[in-house]
């Protein structure tokens, strides 16, 4: 894969994932307590800068209550 389409995925996933946790009313503090996570890595990932992992994924589609594909969907 290259660099640059990694980059595309990570920021239109991160993009997705705000939009979806605004629609369910969480702040990204709400959101990262509800994680166990600092709010800064709520912040990156949405920004696009790292990688989250699969099992935070899920974590956060559990807690936000959508599938996990609806972070890949630009639709939301």
């Amino acid at each position: 894969m290259i660099i640059k389409d990694k980059n595309l995925i990570l920021k239109e996933f991160g993009a997705n994932l705000r939009k979806l946790r605004l629609k369910k009313g969480f702040t990204q503090e709400s959101l990262a307590n509800e994680l166990g996570v600092e709010i800064s890595q709520i912040s990156r990932i949405e920004r696009g800068v790292i990688n989250t992992s699969v099992t935070t994924m899920y974590a956060i589609s559990k807690i936000l209550e959508v599938n996990t594909d609806d972070f890949f969907n630009s639709a939301n």
